[in-house]
């Protein structure tokens, strides 16, 4: 199976060719703004490297959020617009549980640093989410994940996890900006078919507001 992966929910801009187990190209640069306007520049280099055309995918996946609201919706757009324009599924991809299921551990807790001291969370034993995906205060996200992993081994991963770990004693951190690429594609590949249409992964409400006139 021929995967195109792309994620654009955080800080990085990132898509990769994914065939049968094993990345073939892959591009991923760091940013904050301007993800619309890197994004096909990225796939691009990412087909050439691979000398694939796009005829060759079997689907596309794309990373649906937690993230910034922009950033969701780019990617979004990208992926559903190829994916009808090949008549290829596309299948969504949730970024807390790609950085999970990028750890060996059992137990895992991916975090990602939201606005406002706030934390994206969601823990994982075994691939299993243990908790639904939630948006929440720091210290909120900390004394809920100390109730629920009581005491066990895990691993805290994410952009989130430095903001976590005093909170978190024993548990090893991994500090990454956005989940690998590949285990994207991975996931993509390993979700059953029929896939449904991708939705965005919105855990707050917008910070814009529309003007009182």
């Amino acid at each position: 199976m021929i995967v195109l992966a792309i994620d654009t929910c955080l800080d990085v801009c990132a898509a990769a060719l994914w065939e049968d187990g094993a990345v073939r190209a892959a591009c991923s640069e760091p940013m904050q703004r301007g993800h619309q306007e890197r994004l096909g520049g990225l796939v691009a280099a990412v087909l050439a490297e691979a000398d694939t055309e796009p005829s060759a995918f079997d689907r596309i996946a794309v990373t649906v959020g937690p993230g910034s609201f922009t950033g969701v919706r780019v990617g979004l757009a990208f992926a559903k617009g190829l994916g009808l324009a090949l008549g290829r599924p596309v299948a969504g991809v949730g970024v807390l549980e790609a950085l999970a299921a990028g750890e060996p551990d059992d137990l895992v807790a991916a975090a990602v640093a939201g606005p406002r001291e706030q934390v994206y969370l969601q823990l994982f034993s075994h691939g299993r989410p243990l908790m639904s995906p939630d948006c929440l205060p720091a210290e909120i996200a900390a004394a809920r994940l100390a109730e629920l992993v009581g005491g066990r081994p895990f691993a805290l991963v994410g952009s989130g996890a430095e903001a976590l770990a005093p909170a978190a004693p024993g548990a090893r951190i991994v500090v990454r900006a956005a989940p690998d690429i590949a285990v994207v594609a991975r996931l993509a590949a390993e979700t059953p078919e029929p896939i449904a249409p991708p939705r965005p992964l919105y855990l707050r409400a917008p910070d814009a507001r529309p003007s009182a006139a």
